[in-house]
């Protein structure tokens, strides 16, 4: 692995950031929009999360659900999926007075709530529009980052593009849905970031995404994150007098290395390890694990 890890990851249009709830995705997504957005290529990260997150981690003010500049060459926006649902329907039907009457009816606001796979599409369907420069002011995006939900939502979301345009086979939703499975299937266009800590659970369900990726699309994540990780523990004769603290640390990096040895023994594609560091969630932690990340790679090209 090398610094070509990061021109295959730039040379996609969009990376889905997945994982099991609580291991970094967000960190892991702000770090990749740090290293991957320069003066000449343009990349937004974004969330679907209504808390915002992703805008403390940058050091910016929430976005507002709008697209909002964080840096040379990069941008962050908070999605909420019914949006662009609606916005969708505004761009197919032209009129407003048919728009409003379509996104006024009943029948509409059940069918936005409760299609199978239809907020998810519409969140991929967002990430197209951006990738396009439609429905926005300015320069399309070159790539777009996607802090997704939890792991098994993240696979849902890749496969719903499918399930909608096998459901509904005619208008502008059958329409997108098919143009957004042939995106996703497209391994040159999306790549999969799979986001873990070095513990059972999140090590689990790494791995079951894995396979579920080679099931439904014959696939692997491009990258594998192990996220905070406790450093290595004293050897012998160096520690001073062990107190409840060292022998925390003691613990958890004996769990960390257990199934580190798991993973390393399971997954053999591309593998960064970040640190756990005594920093609150923002953008010095950003920072520093965007320098971690880097010297990660220059050491394994040395």
């Amino acid at each position: 692995m090398s610094t070509d890890l990061l021109e295959r990851l730039a040379s996609r249009k969009l990376l889905v950031v997945t994982g099991k709830g609580g291991v970094g995705k967000t960190s892991v997504t702000a770090v990749l929009g740090r290293l991957l957005a320069t003066s000449r290529r343009r990349v937004l990260v974004f969330e679907v999360d209504p808390r915002e997150n992703l805008h403390q981690m940058l050091g910016i003010p929430p976005s507002g659900g709008e697209v909002t500049e964080a840096g040379r060459g990069l941008f962050l926006q908070n999605l909420k999926p019914r949006q662009v649902l609606d916005s969708i329907v505004r761009e197919r039907l032209k009129l407003e007075a048919l728009a409003r009457r379509v996104l006024e009816s009943p029948v509409y606001r059940h069918f936005s709530e409760g299609a199978p796979g239809l907020k998810e599409v519409g969140i991929l369907g967002h990430a197209l529009r951006l990738l396009r420069g439609i429905g926005r002011r300015g320069k399309p995006m070159d790539l777009v980052i996607l802090d997704a939900p939890a792991t098994g939502h993240g696979v849902s979301l890749l496969t719903a593009p499918r399930l909608l345009s096998e459901v509904i086979e005619k208008g502008p939703f059958g329409d997108m849905g098919r143009e957004l499975s042939e995106f996703v299937s497209d391994p040159g266009q999306v790549a999969v970031v799979v986001v873990t800590g070095a513990e059972e659970m999140p090590v689990d369900e790494a791995l079951e995404l894995r396979q579920s990726l080679r099931e439904r699309f014959g696939r692997e994540p491009e990258l594998l994150v192990v996220n905070g990780l406790y450093p290595p523990y004293p050897a012998e004769g160096e520690s001073p007098q062990e107190d409840e603290g060292m022998r925390l640390w003691r613990r958890r990096r004996r769990l960390n290395e257990k199934e580190l040895a798991r993973l390393v023994a399971s997954w053999d594609g591309p593998r960064v390890e970040l640190p756990k560091l005594p920093m609150d969630r923002g953008p010095e932690l950003v920072n520093a694990l965007v320098t971690c990340f880097r010297a990660q790679l220059q050491e394994r090209t040395a």
